[in-house]
């Protein structure tokens, strides 16, 4: 099978802001036509990263090459990229058209190629019945869609996103979720994009890098770093993890548990099959709120795990409740429940209920 062509080739960048080290040693590799994105919490450095890719700022050390090319001394204006900014810096006295022609204009391209070019590129984005208005006449989501028709048109093998989404509301922003992702697929252009919001990255991405402190933590596609993640920090920064520390302790079956001091009483938890940790190792164990299930009843099904505890608090949040259960006296953890489900079980605060899942889908983390 032939190796999938890369756009963009990182090795060991640091950059470095006075006594800060903003990016600390930065290895990874975008594929050709990929959705990539850099996902961390402000200071994390993916912005920094971004920003080296476009050539606005110089690595102190490392490379970066795109579509086999050096960067090296290369200045923004002669790669082959094209960067989206988050307030899309629209001319607010030139119509969508003349904004999406303005780059062509000054690269000095044929008229009548600047006109085919403006009407792909808008049609891209789906806004050719609006090429003589203003950007004041838009939708904060159309004004946006004018952003990367403007970037699509000069033709970037690579465009650069930095948070694309974050001045549109909450329900717009999930529509152009979709929307981006469509429009990156019509192009068939590299997007690399930088974002701190969790769900954004996992619904647009092929593939997401984590950072945190300037270090990519985990690479990998939605799906992966979300149910495998590698680290307590990737778990807990996308989406809510439930977590039990403790010790590892074998069985005389072989089974593997974890013996930890915040849970009541006795009681212990099953390990995964196949966990070759040795006896006496710390380990942190992971559950998503989404993999537990409740019951009033002590009796579970073959493969599960189950922890008796008291509901402490239900939140409503529309498609689904949370519960809040406690263990003893240290542990509490989150439950999700679809409202299809919860509506029919009717808990209440107070009620004694078993926490189920399946033994297989804890994630350990060794220490």
């Amino acid at each position: 099978m032939a190796e999938q062509p890369t756009s963009i080739d990182i090795t060991s960048l640091v950059k470095r802001h006075g006594d800060t080290l903003a990016v600390d040693h930065v290895s990874l590799t975008v594929q050709r036509g990929e959705f990539f994105s850099l996902l961390g919490p402000s200071g994390a450095g993916k912005t920094s990263v971004l920003r080296m890719i476009a050539g606005f700022e110089a690595p102190d050390e490392g490379t970066i090459c795109i579509d086999g090319r050096s960067m090296e001394a290369v200045p923004p204006n002669r790669r082959p990229v094209n960067l989206v900014f988050q307030s899309y810096a629209l001319f607010p006295h030139l119509t969508v058209a003349e904004n999406v022609s303005f780059g062509p204009r000054m690269q000095g391209v044929p008229p009548g190629e600047i006109v085919s070019r403006v009407r792909a590129s808008l049609d891209m984005v789906k806004l050719t019945s609006k090429e003589e208005r203003l950007p004041s006449q838009l939708s904060g989501g159309e004004q946006q869609r004018v952003a990367l028709a403007r970037a699509l048109v000069n033709r970037p093998a690579v465009l650069l996103l930095d948070e694309p989404l974050s001045a549109l509301d909450q329900q717009l922003r999930q529509e152009m979720q979709v929307e981006l992702k469509a429009i990156q697929e019509r192009a068939g252009c590299t997007f690399v994009c930088v974002t701190h919001h969790q769900e954004e990255a996992l619904t647009m991405s092929d593939r997401v890098a984590v950072m945190h402190q300037g270090r990519v933590l985990q690479i990998g596609n939605p799906q992966d770093v979300y149910e495998s993640p590698t680290s307590a920090f990737v778990a807990r920064f996308i989406g809510v993890s439930n977590e039990l520390s403790g010790i590892v302790r074998r069985l005389d079956g072989g089974r593997a548990m974890v013996q930890s001091s915040e849970l009541p009483g006795e009681a212990q938890m099953a390990l995964p099959d196949g966990t070759t940790l040795q006896e006496g190792s710390a380990v942190t164990l992971l559950l998503r709120p989404e993999r537990l299930r409740l019951s009033t009843e002590a009796q579970g099904r073959s493969g599960e795990q189950s922890l008796a505890g008291s509901v402490e608090k239900v939140l409503y949040s529309g498609s689904d409740r949370r519960y809040l259960v406690r263990f003893g006296e240290r542990l509490v953890w989150n439950v999700r429940v679809p409202n299809d489900e919860s509506g029919r079980n009717g808990l209440q605060r107070g009620d004694a209920v078993h926490v189920r899942w399946l033994i297989a889908d804890a994630v350990v983390l060794s220490e």
